[in-house]
């Protein structure tokens, strides 16, 4: 009987397989390697792309940001810009009250009355002075009522009082200015007196 030693054979078969294994592993570590670079590379170029786009953002924020101050700061000049022009229209609107005041003042000042003050808050008026008796001052209040200028006098106080040796009344009165806010209440203010008159007769 004839006898065959298989033994190296079987070792290079085992020494084959060795190699084949170790090859395989090597291919996969290398495979895995490559996925993993490539994976790497996608996503770096995605973070990439987004924080360029988060700069672009920034930088556009940051250009609105300083737009957005610089209308501020113009929205705060033309609120100071339209104060002013306020304050000048009032002013120009105002300017000539003091020429009325005194024109009417002098229209109705009846005989035997005098001021010794004038003073002015606004649209209110207060006149201080003396005058021969009490309906001299009812006589004043009167002719003020009548004036399209002025309203509403209202007798603050009178008293007593000795001026060089004679005895007079001294008051203090306060009047309003009326400003109509348009020229059609003024040109229909006297109507109401024509109307009374009329029924007078």
């Amino acid at each position: 009987m004839i006898r065959i030693n298989l033994l190296p054979h079987r070792a290079e078969k085992r020494k084959l397989r060795k190699q084949r294994f170790y090859g395989f592993s090597v291919a996969m570590v290398v495979i895995g390697a490559l996925i993993g670079f490539i994976v790497h590379s996608v996503y770096s170029g995605y973070i990439e792309r987004q924080e360029a786009r988060n700069a672009f953002l920034k930088a556009e924020i940051a250009k609105l940001d300083q737009e957005i101050a610089e209308i501020r700061r113009l929205q705060e000049q033309i609120d100071s810009l339209l104060a002013r022009k306020q304050v000048i229209e009032s002013l120009q609107g105002t300017r000539s009250e003091a020429v009325h005041i005194f024109n009417e003042l002098a229209r109705g000042m009846p005989e035997g009355v005098y001021l010794k003050s004038v003073k002015q808050a606004g649209a209110r008026v207060t006149l201080v002075g003396y005058a021969q008796s009490n309906a001299r001052v009812s006589h004043l209040m009167r002719n003020l009522e009548e004036s399209p200028f002025l309203e509403r006098p209202t007798l603050v106080e009178v008293k007593a009082s000795t001026v060089e040796g004679r005895r007079v009344s001294e008051f203090t009165l306060g009047i309003n200015i009326e400003r109509p806010k348009t020229e059609e209440p003024v040109q229909q203010k006297p109507a109401p007196a024509a109307k009374g008159k009329g029924a007078r007769k």
